[in-house]
């Protein structure tokens, strides 16, 4: 057989994986060099690269979830996001001190209205509209929602009622006892997800036929499949970061408030949850998608705030969590409304509407205060 025949299958693939889904990270990851575009057919590419590493980190999830089976695929997608998110946001904090207090904040409300009202409302409608009714474990969607309903309301609403310190701030006792309570809340969400509870989290007809019809993925794509994944996530985030001059330009060219920047960035960040519940929901398995959505937001808030907590206790900075007025009334209305749509075991395009119907209202409010 001649030499070419034999290198090919090799040249096409990695451990098994796709080409593309490796060498658009890679390119991604280079492009990170150049820094910030100095120009809107540079940011033009940029764009174009991080939708390339955005794919490829579905792919590479997909396959993970795999080998690992449900739901620790969609458990480690949601944490790898979480951690650079969380990575990226302290480097901010780190580089613009006082003037990043409210980043936090404006980054986790941003997080929990486009995991439980964007993605989730999307998911809903897509899956309703392919597969009329899907159905999902109610277990396990309930628990999450109460412990979002908690994390959200601790970290964001409170702030604003107590007196030690002026206005929607924490003082430092305060901060570091919500810190641990984030982080003690998401590790027993991990752990009765993948443990204790872990069919809380699984919809058993679903789980037995999916991915039925495929071979096992061995070990050694599934190791490469991570490695490709966490390339990707960085390419993602940092790119994220560095057209954000470019966003902001765009934003205050159209006279747009400011808080419109985080949310932008936000999306980027999440693209790939999204994506990834999307492709979920389309084949049926809704349950994936709601994993991802409320396992996104918790992961948000019980990784965030212990990390930035601890940056803001050894800087002294202030970090601003209470949210206005406006936003506790969109947060209070998006836990409600997911209580009441998630509560029967089963979805359609009705539920779909309506949480797309709120986030777009965050949406409009927000450019439109």
């Amino acid at each position: 057989m001649p030499t070419a025949q034999l290198v090919e299958p090799h040249l096409r693939n990695l451990f098994g994986l796709a080409r593309w889904s490796v060498i658009a990270p890679i390119v991604a990851a280079l492009a990170i060099g150049f820094g910030k575009p100095a120009g809107l057919p540079v940011a033009a590419i940029m764009g174009l690269l991080l939708a390339g590493a955005i794919m490829a980190a579905v792919y590479q999830a997909e396959v993970l979830a795999h080998y690992l089976g449900e739901p620790f695929g969609t458990l480690t997608l949601a944490v790898a996001v979480t951690v650079i998110e969380v990575s990226l946001i302290v480097s901010i904090m780190l580089g613009e001190g006082a003037q990043a207090q409210t980043l936090a904040r404006d980054t986790l409300m941003a997080a929990i209205m486009i995991t439980i009202n964007g993605i989730v409302g999307i998911c809903l409608l897509a899956g309703g509209r392919l597969h009329h009714e899907q159905s999902y474990t109610q277990a396990g969607v309930s628990a999450g929602l109460a412990m979002l309903a908690t994390l959200s309301v601790l970290v964001l609403v409170l702030p604003n009622y107590t007196v030690s310190a002026a206005g929607a701030f924490y003082n430092s006792k305060q901060l570091l006892f919500v810190a641990i309570i984030s982080l003690v809340v998401y590790a027993t969400f991990v752990m009765a997800q993948t443990m204790r509870h872990r069919d809380h989290f699984l919809y058993h007809i679903e789980e037995a036929d999916d991915h039925a019809h495929e071979p096992p993925v061995p070990r050694a794509k599934a190791m490469a499949a991570a490695g490709v994944l966490i390339v990707a996530l960085v390419a993602v985030v940092v790119l994220a970061k560095n057209l954000s001059p470019t966003i902001e330009g765009a934003v205050r060219s159209a006279g747009a408030p400011q808080a419109l920047v985080g949310i932008i960035i936000a999306t980027l960040v999440l693209a790939p949850e999204g994506f990834a519940a999307y492709r979920a929901a389309k084949v049926n398995r809704v349950q994936n998608s709601l994993n991802l959505a409320i396992g996104s937001a918790l992961a948000a808030i019980g990784l965030t705030i212990p990390a930035v907590a601890g940056v803001a206790l050894l800087l002294g900075l202030n970090l601003e969590l209470g949210l206005s007025a406006k936003g506790i009334v969109l947060l209070a209305l998006t836990l409600l409304v997911a209580t009441l749509t998630l509560s029967r075991g089963r979805t359609t395009i009705v539920q779909g509407v309506i949480h797309l119907v709120l986030f777009a209202t965050y949406l409009f409010i927000t450019i439109v205060p």
